[in-house]
């Protein structure tokens, strides 16, 4: 993975308001590296915490990090509706 990428991907991360939510894919995009929603999910497993890795879901809004009760609970901290292990895309 380049630091460039990284970099990339990061300030979208970074740039995702309180109480919404991306996808790995949206990110990717975003970030301008089309195609690299698994490159994101790569990244997000080694990130440190000060990047809200928990605003980036699946393209279905499935809850996809290693501790998804966590990631649900910081979610419904910032006012994202959870359903089913799902957040609600674009909330």
């Amino acid at each position: 993975m380049s630091r460039g990428f990284e970099d990339a991907v990061l300030t979208v991360i970074r740039s995702i308001p309180p109480g919404h939510v991306m996808s790995y894919g949206e990110v990717a995009d975003e970030a301008g590296y089309p195609r690299a929603a698994r490159a994101v999910g790569t990244l997000l497993r080694t990130t440190v915490e000060d990047c809200p890795w928990w605003r980036v879901v699946g393209w279905d809004g499935r809850l996809r990090s290693p501790d998804p009760d966590r990631q649900a609970g910081l979610l419904a901290a910032e006012a994202v509706t959870i359903r089913r292990g799902k957040a609600i895309l674009g909330s």
